[in-house]
């Protein structure tokens, strides 16, 4: 029977093909929703430089270890394609093709297959070809620029904007449209090109029309949602821990300089050559308290203030957990399945995949018996190994 649990995917196969970053994020979504995911692992790893059973990208999926330089990895490959819903790469442009498991091949072979492409810059265009990663990709859409204090430089949102808000939920969007495409009467597969800068570009339509209107200035830490407004931005308390104050409605306003104790003494917000003023006072009443301390004070308000938490944090937050927006799963505490769904729920089914673990069984669950003829060294390094560029393979 094919393993694919619960989920709204549930009996839908997808066939990933190994890298780092985006491209394992979105097979990851696809399997926590149910779907079938078969990871094609190369002879000593992708490159992340993490023990594959710490990386939660992998949970949920199943690995066989394949070597795509040669002929028999290549048929193997196809034999998948052949069966699968949904293929994932993310190599640079032209590696599939020089490897020979590239749209044309596979789409011969199976012509309902979506064909998932995840790259920074794209199939076309003079970058396409260069290397590059999460901070590039972000900086030349304009967002990077967007973050950070008006006299600093622009802020790293780690790889979060990039890569999987830009680059794999697009992805994800995609697959899963061509996906539908590809079932109704008369649709056939296609190929989903998802690059990072465009979805990262994308994500700033709300900003451009606001730019575009006179209502967001082309600047850091001067605009409503970016910090430049003072009851919109993050504060340190007498521990050393911060404080984020999101009170833009009047209403909710007036809920937080009431609970900071300043509601007598606050110049007006709407004066904004008072914002300095305010920004400061605000900053010394939050001064005087612990982290802890301003989060009872404004514990079940609607002044919209939360305390800004760690990763290790975050898991034992009163809301978080009990939502169950963390979940622990073979030892590992991780982000549970989202979206939620009422009739159909994802869930952590299996641990992080381990490279070629799984070669048996899909060979059999997938109906693909060459897959058991050659066998690669599949030995996983004992250690991580040397981290390369996100989207480059061959």
């Amino acid at each position: 029977m094919t393993e694919s649990g619960n989920g709204p995917l549930s009996g839908v196969r997808v066939v990933e093909l190994a890298g780092i970053g985006p491209g394992p994020f979105a097979a990851m979504l696809l399997a926590d929703l149910g779907a079938d995911v078969v990871r094609v692992d190369r002879p000593g790893g992708p490159g992340l430089g993490v023990d594959p059973a710490y990386d939660v990208t992998n949970r949920n999926k199943r690995s066989v270890l394949v070597d795509l330089k040669s002929p028999e990895g290549v048929a193997h490959v196809l034999d998948l394609a052949e069966r699968a819903d949904v293929l994932i790469e993310g190599y640079r442009p032209g590696v599939a093709e020089r490897l020979g498991v590239g749209p044309e091949e596979c789409l011969a072979r199976n012509p309902r297959l979506v064909y998932g492409r995840m790259t920074g810059w794209g199939q076309q265009g003079p970058l396409a070809d260069t290397a590059g990663h999460d901070i590039g990709y972000v900086a030349i859409t304009g967002a990077l620029g967007m973050i950070g204090p008006p006299d600093g430089p622009p802020a790293i949102p780690a790889n979060l904007l990039g890569d999987y808000a830009g680059g794999s939920l697009y992805l994800v969007i995609g697959v899963l449209a061509a996906l539908q495409h590809a079932r109704t009467e008369g649709g056939t597969g296609q190929v989903v090109d998802a690059a990072i800068v465009d979805g990262t570009a994308h994500l700033t339509a709300m900003i451009h029309g606001m730019l575009a209107a006179g209502g967001w200035q082309d600047r850091r830490g001067a605009n409503l949602l970016d910090g430049g407004a003072p009851f919109y931005g993050t504060y340190e308390t007498a521990d050393g821990g911060h404080m984020a104050v999101g009170a833009l409605e009047t209403r909710f306003y007036g809920a937080f300089i009431r609970l900071l104790g300043i509601d007598q003494e606050a110049p007006s917000r709407d004066d904004l050559t008072a914002w300095g003023e305010l920004r400061t006072a605000i900053a010394a009443r939050f001064k005087t308290r612990t982290r802890e301390e301003w989060t009872a004070v404004f514990a079940g308000s609607d002044a919209c203030v939360a305390p800004v938490l760690s990763l290790r944090e975050a898991p034992q937050h009163p809301h978080l957990a009990a939502r169950g927006t963390f979940v622990e799963h073979g030892g590992l505490t991780q982000p549970a399945p989202a979206p939620r769904f009422s009739r159909t729920p994802g869930a952590v089914r299996r641990p992080p995949a381990q490279p070629g673990a799984d070669l048996a069984e899909i060979a059999r669950d997938w109906q693909v018996p060459g897959l058991l003829a050659t066998r690669v060294a599949d030995d996983p390094p004992a250690g991580p190994v040397r981290p390369v560029q996100q989207d480059t393979a061959g």
